[in-house]
């Protein structure tokens, strides 16, 4: 009995594995993931908040940085996930840290592409972002930075000091610290 339990356990990893590796080559879709795990597994129990409408969708510059109108859902799970309990402003500024990316040379040029990097944010890797269930206040904090806030001044990286992060990082400069956050180039 304990070897079927035991190949069970094994199965199911092996198939989460396999989706997050799917994930990150993009060959799959959050919304697919728990019909790919079966019904015992759920990501999130929580529906995503309203998608806007197509005319709807902020741009910032000359072009709009938003491919797909579930990349502005992405982004909001994304700052929910990783600056829920920080002020206002720290979670507009985890979003426009995204933005900068996407706009710079040295990472992937849309939304996802730069939110699904291997170990780039804690909360992808840990899954945080599909279980957080408060998306009301981090979805303005998306809409504001892809209306063109910026609060980092054009910081690629952030960070919280107070917790245990990789020594890589520290080679950064840091531009500012907003809430418990630091935010650098």
């Amino acid at each position: 009995m304990n070897n079927i339990f035991s190949k069970r356990i094994l199965l199911a990893v092996v198939l989460a594995l396999t989706v997050v590796s799917l994930r990150q080559l993009a060959l799959v879709q959050p919304q697919d993931i728990p019909q790919l795990l079966g019904a015992k597994f759920e990501v999130s129990s929580i529906p995503d908040p309203e998608p806007l409408e197509e005319e709807a969708l902020p741009t910032q510059g000359e072009w709009s940085l938003v491919r797909r109108a579930d990349e502005v859902n992405l982004l909001t799970r994304l700052v929910a996930g990783e600056a829920t309990g920080e002020p206002y402003e720290g979670q507009v500024a985890v979003a426009a840290v995204m933005l900068n990316r996407v706009r710079n040379a040295s990472f992937p040029n849309t939304i996802s592409g730069v939110i699904y990097q291997p170990h780039a944010f804690e909360s992808v890797t840990n899954g945080l972002i599909w279980r957080t269930a408060n998306l009301a206040t981090a979805r303005k904090a998306a809409i504001d930075a892809l209306n063109g806030w910026d609060p980092t001044y054009g910081a690629l990286y952030f960070w919280n000091p107070y917790k245990q992060v990789s020594s890589w990082i520290w080679t950064r400069k840091i531009i500012r610290q907003i809430g418990n956050h630091v935010f650098g180039i």
